[in-house]
């Protein structure tokens, strides 16, 4: 078995670090989430924009919905999940689609 030296490439399970990373990762998207949540309650508060743009508000929510689900899965995999079981209660059907997809093509 031919050993990869790719410090790119690594080994999750030799990696002691991954969980810590992992972790680190969730807490960065949450931080995201919370500044789009920030960003749309400025947003919603200006009346024009509001009056223009209401049809596209609910994409912030989106996005906020996203980097949770996502964080949430990076903590179960430092927690020690397998893969399937880190997407397993992923509630948006389209990012569940997208990392189950992600994994079938790692096969």
């Amino acid at each position: 078995m031919e050993e990869n030296n790719n410090p790119m490439v690594a080994n999750s399970g030799a990696d002691p670090m991954i969980a810590s990373l992992h972790s680190a990762v969730a807490g960065e998207l949450r931080h995201v989430g919370a500044l789009i949540e920030q960003l749309a309650e400025v947003l919603v508060g200006d009346e024009h924009f509001v009056d223009r743009y209401l049809d596209k508000l609910q994409a912030f929510d989106l996005l906020v919905q996203c980097t949770e689900e996502s964080a949430a899965v990076l903590d179960r995999l430092a927690a020690g999940a397998c893969t399937r079981s880190a997407i397993a209660p992923v509630r948006l059907g389209q990012i569940h689609e997208r990392l189950h997809a992600a994994l079938q093509a790692a096969h």
